[in-house]
């Protein structure tokens, strides 16, 4: 299918092919009647050039200026080959990662100095059939192997064992992040994303907020955080500090992980509703915020509209979010260490295959909706047979009493860990829910 795609200025140069498609058919995909979100872009840029008497190139050229574009090629070395799959469009591995580097005001919520911790990584997998997609949050705080990494110039960063995951960002950035990805999991990289968190709140309030559900009240003294229990919306400094903030509930990045993946998701959601999408300003205050905010190796707004075209195809019950298989840390109590399960994770996305049942339990879907409930599992997320998450090498993390997996961690701080029940529970513990935004 024919897709159309916002105006490109001439002798732009830069543009790059990027796979997309709209998924097709099926009642179970959320539709945008009438509208991709490429021809939603190109209406905005001509109400916005008709309203302005300024020309959609120079609209166009604007934000693609905004874009800070950044190649890492030259710095990933020994990486995994893609494999081939069945599909009429490629299947893409985005590495998302938050981070508090750039200057300005908001980035330094945790009382960190802004010195380069990365303390979100989510790797987006898109299925070469866009019908499913699913992003995979890594622990901050997880122990791993870090490869060498190599700066812009090539000077090599020497390898760390049982290193923190997000020390890979303060040492060499994104670059050394992907390759920390790559090496360890086996996947394929093909593109990233490193978004500035104060960029992160004008999207929320290009969309005039975005709903949770707030279980009890949040006074955080410490960083000036206070929310009111309830279903509301939320924007501004309270949206960012609602997804940053980790001394709430039982105050481990874990649950503040859950709490990210939830304000995510609802955050997807609004911006691949007809509310939105129909609402210029709301669309110009939004990719305003996002090509302003980023720092990338997609190089236009264009390529950027491709891909959320082909999230609005996929439709909001079909994108997951899950985490990675993880136990307490023996070694290094306040950290934590992956299980072997981890390996069937990284096989679903080298092999392109949805998540299988033991992941869907403990996801969250951008379906969901703040009061808990969410939309029953779909066939691209149950047809997975077990041969497709083929087990990986055994991984050395200690298990949890019983062999369960835990669902939340403790931080360098102290922290309990999860009782038997919630561990032997089938979906979120009640806890998970809570503190993810999502009432029980």
């Amino acid at each position: 299918m024919t897709q159309d795609n916002p105006p490109t200025p001439p002798d732009d140069g830069r543009a790059r092919k990027v796979a997309t498609s709209r998924a097709k058919g099926g009642a179970r995909k959320r539709k945008v009647p009438g509208h991709t979100v490429a021809k939603v872009i190109t209406a905005t840029l001509t109400v916005l050039a008709l309203t302005t008497g300024v020309s959609v190139a120079v609209i166009y050229n604007h934000w693609n200026a905004n874009i800070d574009v950044k190649d890492l090629d030259r710095q990933l070395k020994d990486r995994p080959e893609k494999k081939e799959v069945e599909g009429p469009k490629e299947p893409l591995n985005i590495l998302v990662m938050g981070s508090d580097t750039r200057e300005g005001e908001g980035n330094k919520i945790d009382g960190e100095s802004g010195g380069g911790l990365s303390d979100t990584t989510i790797l987006v997998h898109l299925s070469a059939n866009r019908e499913f997609a699913y992003g995979i949050s890594i622990p901050r705080d997880t122990l791993v192997d870090r490869p060498e990494c190599y700066e812009e110039d090539g000077t090599a960063i020497p390898a760390a064992t049982d290193a923190m995951w997000n020390a890979a960002y303060a040492v060499g950035g994104p670059a050394c992040t992907v390759q920390q990805l790559e090496q360890v999991s086996g996947v394929r990289v093909d593109n990233y994303v490193v978004i500035d968190f104060a960029g992160f709140k004008d999207m929320v309030n290009a969309l005039d907020g975005v709903e949770v559900c707030i279980p009890e009240d949040i006074n955080d003294t410490e960083h000036g955080i206070v929310l009111k229990a309830g279903t509301r919306e939320i924007k501004g400094d309270e949206a960012l500090s609602y997804v940053r903030v980790r001394h709430v509930g039982s105050g481990t990045d874990l649950n503040r992980i859950k709490r990210q993946q939830a304000f995510l998701a609802a955050m997807m959601n609004k911006v691949l509703s007809g509310g939105t999408l129909a609402r210029p300003d709301r669309m110009v205050s939004f990719v305003n915020a996002l090509t302003d905010s980023i720092q990338t190796d997609f190089e236009s707004v264009g390529e950027l509209a491709d891909l959320a075209s082909s999230f609005a195809g996929i439709g909001p019950s079909n994108v997951k979010f899950v985490t990675t298989p993880w136990v307490y840390s023996t070694a290094q109590p306040g950290r934590v260490e992956w299980t072997p399960e981890v390996e069937k994770l990284w096989r679903l996305v080298i092999n392109d295959k949805p998540l299988t049942q033991e992941f869907v339990e403990k996801s969250i879907s951008a379906a969901d909706d703040p009061e808990g409930s969410s939309a029953a599992p779909t066939d691209a997320a149950t047809d997975a047979a077990t041969d497709a998450a083929t087990q990986g090498p055994s991984g050395s993390a200690s298990q949890a009493p019983g062999g369960a997996t835990g669902s939340a961690a403790t931080e360098s701080t102290g922290g309990a860990s999860p009782s038997a029940t919630e561990s032997e529970q089938g979906g979120l513990s009640d806890a998970e829910r809570e503190y993810a935004g999502l009432c029980t």
